[in-house]
């Protein structure tokens, strides 16, 4: 009797053994076995030669030398043997909803439909450049918010995005719209002016799926009839904007040329400040002790004062350009040889989306080490996003979101104006001697 039922123990057993191993094996997620001759490693700053990386669904789940980390079974191989392997860039201040040939008086013939496609346009060829994740800090009808929604749910292709919706900004401001004569009665989304009004605005914009509030601290370049250095918005203001925000755990990004304006936005708790032009000496100070990142776009006026009259640019904004460009530059190189948290952005859809990284050899021509360039578009802008441990690095746990290029980087930072291939989430999105649609790409 007590052999049959130990029989009849045994069966059950292996009858819900196999019954789960089949379920699991059935439920399974792709498995990938990527060779890297050579990979970077952001954080050391080594590189590491002849590495393996597992990667099961869209996650990294090991990495080591490839002598020690054997090919799992049934994972697809992707060979990156002869290339250097780095993580997915990131760009911390674009406007992917933007087309570079429309400024000016040209702006106002754009809809909110075909602002929508130009963020599907640009969104593929910021991922096809190599910038797996940006932060995208202002666009008109919530268009940024339809176009992250589109990309998570696999409708496109694009980078993971972290949006703001409509810019908040004064009445007259750098984030209003001044084109138009007064009959028009015309004015931006983000247009509030008092603490109360702000607040009231930064609720909106959570209402309809914002993560990051961007408001305007400053004058700006391309906007009619500003001045870059004069401050918008009272200290009271911006404290109002920046508590509800973060009440709501929204960070808050401030556009800021002008000194005054700068310093203000850091006393008023804001977790960046964008463009920092005219940064003083104090500003940089408490850009330290508050660990406020400081996003400097110091390629995109080259772009502006060459092609500015082909694109609608106002002439007083060429001029504005003029004015900023020498100053943000040698000014990130201040900031820079003083310790404060430069993270890598730079306001792609002013010029062409995928020529992000041209960026980095102007960081380098200003002080930069190809390394510390790299490591602003990559763990510094992860932190800034709130995406640390998911993206900017390549380790266990992260999502699989790999670039390669040929030769060593760090020799030469303009090799990532070329990147040959593009993997995000485990699914190779650009490669020339690899199929494409890997495990579900484009």
């Amino acid at each position: 009797m007590l052999r049959h039922i130990l029989i009849w123990v045994n069966t059950v057993l292996w009858l819900v053994t196999a019954t789960a191993a089949a379920a699991q094996e059935s439920s399974s997620e792709p498995v990938s076995y990527v060779l890297a001759g050579a990979l970077l490693d952001v954080e050391s700053g080594k590189i590491l030669q002849n590495q393996a990386i597992i990667v099961v669904g869209d996650r990294i789940t090991e990495l080591g030398p490839e002598s020690e980390l054997a090919r799992p079974g049934g994972a697809v191989l992707i060979d990156l043997s002869n290339l250097t392997v780095l993580p997915g860039l990131i760009d911390a201040h674009t406007h992917l909803n933007s087309n570079h040939n429309l400024h000016g008086y040209r702006r106002l013939e754009v809809s909110a439909a075909r602002t929508a496609i130009y963020g599907v346009v640009g969104a593929k060829a910021t991922l096809m450049a190599g910038f797996t994740t940006v932060r995208n800090v202002g666009a008109a009808h919530y268009a940024d918010i339809a176009l992250r929604d589109a990309i998570n749910a696999g409708e496109i292709i694009g980078p993971r995005m972290k949006v703001s919706g409509p810019s908040l900004g004064m009445t007259g401001g750098h984030c209003d719209s001044n084109l138009l004569p007064p009959r028009f009665q015309h004015r931006s989304q983000g247009v509030a002016d008092g603490p109360w009004a702000v607040r009231a605005k930064v609720r909106e914009n959570i209402k309809y799926g914002v993560d990051l509030i961007k408001f305007c601290a400053t004058g700006g370049v391309l906007s009619k009839g500003t001045e870059v250095g004069a401050v918008q918005y009272t200290l009271e203001e911006m404290e109002a904007l920046v508590d509800e925000a973060h009440a709501h755990g929204r960070k808050v990004a401030a556009h800021a040329h002008g000194t005054e304006g700068i310093k203000r936005a850091i006393l008023a708790g804001v977790d960046s400040v964008e463009h920092v032009s005219l940064i003083d000496a104090e500003g940089l100070r408490l850009a330290r002790k508050a660990g406020t990142a400081l996003v400097m776009d110091i390629y995109v006026d080259d772009y502006i004062i060459a092609q500015g009259e082909h694109v609608g640019i106002l002439e007083e904004s060429l001029d504005k350009s003029r004015q900023v460009a020498s100053n943000m530059r040698e000014n990130m190189r201040r900031a820079h040889e003083s310790g404060a948290n430069v993270v890598f952005g730079t306001d792609s859809g002013v010029y062409p989306h995928g020529d992000n990284a041209i960026q980095f050899g102007y960081m380098v021509r200003y002080g930069m080490s190809p390394l510390d360039a790299i490591r602003a578009a990559t763990v510094k802008a992860a932190a800034l996003l709130g995406m640390e441990g998911d993206v900017g690095a390549i380790a266990p746990g992260y999502f699989a979101d790999l670039i390669a290029v040929d030769g060593n980087p760090l020799d030469d930072v303009t090799l990532l104006q070329n990147v040959r291939v593009v993997i995000k989430g485990g699914k190779v999105i650009k490669s020339p001697e690899l199929p494409r649609g890997y495990s579900g790409g484009e």
